[in-house]
């Protein structure tokens, strides 16, 4: 098998492709590609895979927004895999098959073993980690602005998107179908249609979530005040607020395989941390749609 090591050259302070050099330069079997943004992210890997007379897994090295690039060029492909080198500020996805370090050992992570996973398909766009909305999408739309600047960047991107949500994303009008069932309509706090767990670095927003069960975990929050959030937020971010019963009377909880989503104009949905705007969205889960390998445990 040979490796593609897809690098995005923004991923880490800008230090991504030495340190992928450093990392991975020399190795037999391996290969390195700069990527020039998303799109020539998803157009080399499907000419690659047209083209291969190989095995190909392509890894993803930098933060989840790579990892959707990789995603997207990869989804449905049957003879390639992927895999990440976490090299972003968060790396969400990659926490729900035991965090960034597991990845990091580069050995192991050439050894691992592709296996399917699901994957969410939202229109023409992949998701693998999260679809979500309200005051999530505005904490991912400010992330994207912050996340370069000092202090209010970097890790404290998260925090710093929570602070301006909480001023003017308290309330946002969706509708939403479950497998062609009603299962919202009205105002919301949030709303997670997750394939993955965490969002935000470190928020486990869909603690129940599995990767192989061709099932997306949705939760949506109504609105609650500033003050109560505040007091709730370290709960939802350890992942208990599916048993906390301060959360009972506001969480609608659910699992599905096609959820559509309408909203007001001006609506706007984060897909792994990147900002889409319309009012009319059907996510499908697409069960096996990816291969995936995650390195064995020492």
């Amino acid at each position: 098998m040979k490796h593609v090591f897809i690098v995005n050259p923004d991923a880490g302070r800008g230090n991504a492709p030495a340190r992928v050099k450093e990392l991975v330069g020399g190795r037999p079997g391996c290969e390195i590609y700069e990527a020039k943004s998303a799109a020539d992210t998803a157009d080399y890997i499907r000419r690659r895979c047209a083209s291969a007379a190989e095995t190909l897994c392509f890894v993803a090295c930098g933060g989840d927004g790579t990892v959707n690039a990789v995603a997207s060029g990869l989804a449905l492909e049957e003879n390639a895999s992927m895999t990440v080198l976490p090299l972003g500020s968060g790396n969400d996805f990659v926490k729900a098959f035991g965090g960034a370090a597991r990845f990091m050992d580069v050995d192991a992570l050439l050894a691992a073993v592709p296996r399917p996973i699901d994957i969410l398909r939202v229109g023409e766009r992949w998701a693998v980690n999260a679809f979500h909305f309200g005051l999530d999408a505005a904490v991912a739309k400010t992330m994207n602005d912050v996340k370069e600047k000092p202090i209010i960047g970097g890790k404290t991107a998260y925090p710093t998107g929570v602070a301006k949500a909480l001023l003017f994303n308290m309330r946002t009008w969706c509708a939403m179908r479950v497998d062609g069932q009603d299962f919202h309509s009205g105002d919301m706090l949030l709303c997670t249609v997750a394939n993955g767990q965490y969002v935000g670095g470190s928020y486990r927003c869909a603690p129940r979530s599995l990767q192989d069960d061709g099932l997306a975990e949705i939760c949506l929050v109504t609105p609650v005040s500033r003050l109560r959030f505040l007091r709730l937020m370290d709960a939802y971010k350890e992942g208990s607020h599916l048993e906390d019963p301060r959360f009972a009377p506001m969480v609608h909880y659910g699992r599905g395989r096609v959820i559509e989503v309408e909203g007001k104009p001006g609506f706007m949905v984060s897909l792994d941390g990147e900002i889409v705007e319309g009012t009319s969205f059907r996510v499908e889960v697409i069960p096996g749609g990816l291969r995936f390998a995650v390195p064995e445990e020492k």
